[in-house]
């Protein structure tokens, strides 16, 4: 009888080893997630699965014009470790359940970096004067906004692919570098 439960102490022992190697992974390496809506299409489909590389947020690195990334869009939420931690436990659970999926973890592109002045008009951004010749855009945006906008320091201007259908940095506003919790690399 001692061998069953010798051997049932060895099976949860096991389990639980790999439950927190797998935990570390996607805490400080990467992290596997779904998409959920159609704001980055035609790059991103609702339903494709992605994989995020999270070196840069543990880094606080400042992402590169164009990088696809996942961000926290709660800008005035002040973000924690325990966050950090929280985050893949929904993203595990969102496999079995999509209900399980938090809403504000979003995908988006870089448009802007700290400093940059952008503009929205005739169905273009214009990024410190220049206008974006941007070929992955769904179709031409039907946003203008008269002015321009300074990324702060330590912020990134992030937007959704389907301008018309994308709920992004133009109305919650840029985003801190310390929400961008990682850029897709698949």
């Amino acid at each position: 009888m001692s061998s069953f439960f010798h051997e049932v102490y060895e099976w949860c022992y096991s389990i639980i080893i790999a439950l927190a190697i797998a935990l570390i992974i996607h805490i400080f390496f990467f992290q596997p997630t779904r998409v959920s809506g159609e704001s980055m299409m035609p790059t991103l489909h609702n339903g494709e699965y992605l994989i995020v590389s999270k070196f840069s947020h543990i880094m606080n690195e400042v992402p590169d014009y164009g990088d696809i990334v996942i961000i926290d869009s709660r800008v005035d939420y002040p973000r924690t470790w325990k966050d950090d931690v929280a985050e893949p436990m929904n993203n595990y659970m969102a496999f079995f359940n999509s209900k399980l999926q938090t809403k504000n973890i979003w995908v988006k592109r870089v448009i802007g970096r700290p400093g940059d002045k952008l503009a929205f008009h005739d169905g273009h951004v214009w990024r410190n004067g220049e206008e974006l010749q941007e070929s992955y855009i769904n179709e031409p945006m039907k946003y203008s906004q008269k002015g321009e906008i300074t990324v702060p320091e330590g912020y990134v201007f992030c937007m959704g692919d389907n301008r018309n259908h994308s709920s992004d940095s133009r109305f919650i506003g840029p985003v801190p570098v310390d929400h961008v919790l990682g850029h897709v690399i698949w």
